[in-house]
């Protein structure tokens, strides 16, 4: 399924990581619960792809809804069951995914 080019965006690691700083992001990790543990970005709330429902999906209140996994790829699957699902507003997708975000030395917690 091809993503609608104006709903989901590709943005960088320090662009959620800027928007993070300044309170304007959701995060939505789709990795699972022991990636979970192993290591993640403060703030973000776990929803693993392999139960992953979008009517879970936070309303992000006027903030970026960023989605991210660990390379890339299972959160365009989870943009992608958003959209198919019929949800309308915007999904930014981390690039690299976590990644990128722990190459780029951002803050992370365990457990």
């Amino acid at each position: 399924m091809a993503l609608p080019p104006n709903q989901v965006f590709y943005v960088s690691a320090a662009q959620v990581n800027e928007w993070r700083d300044e309170d304007a992001a959701v995060i939505v990790d789709v990795r699972e619960g022991d990636e979970w543990e192993e290591a993640h970005i403060p703030g973000a709330i776990l929803m693993p792809l392999t139960t992953f429902n979008p009517a879970n999906i936070p309303d992000p209140q006027g903030k970026h809804l960023i989605f991210h996994c660990r390379s890339g790829r299972r959160c365009g699957l989870a943009a992608e069951i958003a959209v198919a699902a019929g949800y309308k507003g915007v999904i930014k997708r981390m690039e690299g995914g976590f990644i990128a975000w722990a190459a780029s030395g951002f803050d992370s917690e365990t457990g």
